[in-house]
């Protein structure tokens, strides 16, 4: 009795060997078989914190984000900045590496959230928000964007200017930092503005263009340039004007180089408009999180800068 059941044990243990043994046996053919497939551990996980609507404006950025984490070898996740959604508030709690976030709300309301982040690394990108101890800032310097929309302004137009812009909750990049903005167009422009920028604003419905530009030409005749900071509503205008056979009295610059805005620069309907690089913006934001991250430093502000898209540029 005792025999068969020592006979049994040793039985039993020789298959369990040879089942271990057929399982090591077939994981290393799945090493074999996928010699190509990347086995290294990734370095770092950073989070992008984004505005809900997800334009190309900033499909762009997730596009140059993704690429320069691919780079330095870091995954990248990417979350909502509503503080609805309360992303940002539990941002310490999911074990990132470090933030590129794009405030838009209220200042002190965005200091608020970043405070948050206690130590993890941030940078910022298309608007900065004052800090004792600043954030690194990856974008364009609101003031120059300004300073170039003046300075087109005043060649294509005769005195007096009549100067309308329209900020968009679609860019709120450029609302945060409108007043650096109307600073710049007043110091290109100083004396031939007929009087204060006549400022206005879009939400996120893309018909709020075509209705203000109705509702404008009832309660300011004489506006004789508007601005748009958004690409769809700058599209939208400029159908609007056409419709409103105001082709011509009326210039428009707007944003972005969609196909579109260029065929109206074309058409002579868009006088030009003012084009900022967002991949560029999202791959700065990564390599500077990666460097922070890696040494403790990276440059306080990078500028990513602007073209202008005119006639002129796209004839050549």
């Amino acid at each position: 009795m005792k025999f068969l059941l020592r006979t049994g044990l040793v039985f039993f243990g020789l298959l369990s060997l040879g089942a271990f043994l057929v399982s090591l046996f077939l994981v290393r053919g799945l090493y074999v078989h996928f010699p190509g497939e990347k086995q290294d551990v990734l370095n770092y996980h950073f989070a992008l914190y984004l505005p809900d609507n997800r334009n190309s404006f900033f499909t762009g950025i997730i596009q140059g984000a993704e690429r320069a984490a691919e780079e330095v070898n870091a995954a990248i996740s990417v979350h909502s900045i509503d503080p609805n959604t309360y992303e940002l508030e539990m941002a310490s709690y999911i074990g990132m590496d470090g933030a590129v976030v794009c405030p838009y709300l209220d200042d002190a309301l965005a200091r608020e959230q970043l405070v948050k982040l206690g130590r993890i690394p941030v940078v910022l990108i298309n608007h900065n928000v004052p800090h004792d101890q600043p954030w690194p800032f990856i974008g364009t310097n609101n003031f120059d964007v300004g300073r170039r929309i003046g300075m087109i302004a005043g060649s294509i137009s005769e005195d007096p200017i009549h100067l309308v812009i329209v900020y968009s909750d679609k860019a709120p990049g450029m609302y945060g930092e409108r007043e650096l903005v109307e600073m710049g167009i007043t110091a290109a422009l100083q004396n031939r503005l007929s009087g204060p920028i006549t400022e206005f604003r879009t939400t996120l419905n893309p018909l709020d263009a075509e209705e203000l530009l109705y509702r404008l030409f009832f309660t300011n005749p004489e506006s004789n340039i508007i601005v748009f900071t958004d690409s769809n509503d700058t599209i939208a205008a400029a159908q609007t004007l056409i419709d409103m056979n105001l082709v011509g009295r009326v210039q428009i610059i707007g944003f972005g180089n969609d196909p579109g805005i260029e065929d109206n620069i074309r058409k002579g309907v868009i006088a030009a408009s003012i084009v900022i690089n967002p991949e560029r913006i999202g791959y700065e934001a990564v390599r500077s999180l990666a460097a922070l991250r890696t040494t403790g430093y990276t440059s306080t502000s990078i500028d990513t800068g602007i073209e202008i898209v005119d006639r002129t540029s796209l004839n050549r």
